[in-house]
């Protein structure tokens, strides 16, 4: 098991919503900056969310307003919740600090229509 663990992913219809949470063991995570990334199948891995030391936060263009990624530093842990779900969205879910660590096992989310 690596520093992160992605969880919260499952099965859900479009229009529906799905928190992910980002856990971290060894790793401080106010310390750090942070993403959200997804793969879908056939596709490249892409930066869907991040959120700065400072808490600044950035999206890609086509989940702005439907994601959005907040901390907990009580807790250690990362979210990105996801409203209006769609069928593009479909994809494994990682996290990741900024620079980067090991890659976690992902947590799959899938749309359907």
């Amino acid at each position: 098991q690596g520093p992160l663990v992605e969880s919260g992913g499952g099965l859900v219809l479009a229009g529906g919503s799905l928190r992910l949470v980002c856990a971290a063991s060894a790793i401080i995570l106010r310390d750090k900056a942070v993403g959200w990334y997804r793969q879908a199948p056939g596709s490249q891995r892409e930066a869907v969310a991040a959120i700065a030391r400072g808490g600044t936060t950035n999206y890609l263009n086509s989940v702005k307003g439907r994601f959005t990624i907040s901390r907990d530093t009580a807790k250690n842990t990362v979210y990105l919740q996801m409203n209006s779900l769609k069928p593009e969205d479909t994809a494994v879910y990682y996290c990741n600090t900024i620079p980067k660590v090991n890659w976690g096992q992902g947590t799959r989310v899938t749309v359907s229509s």
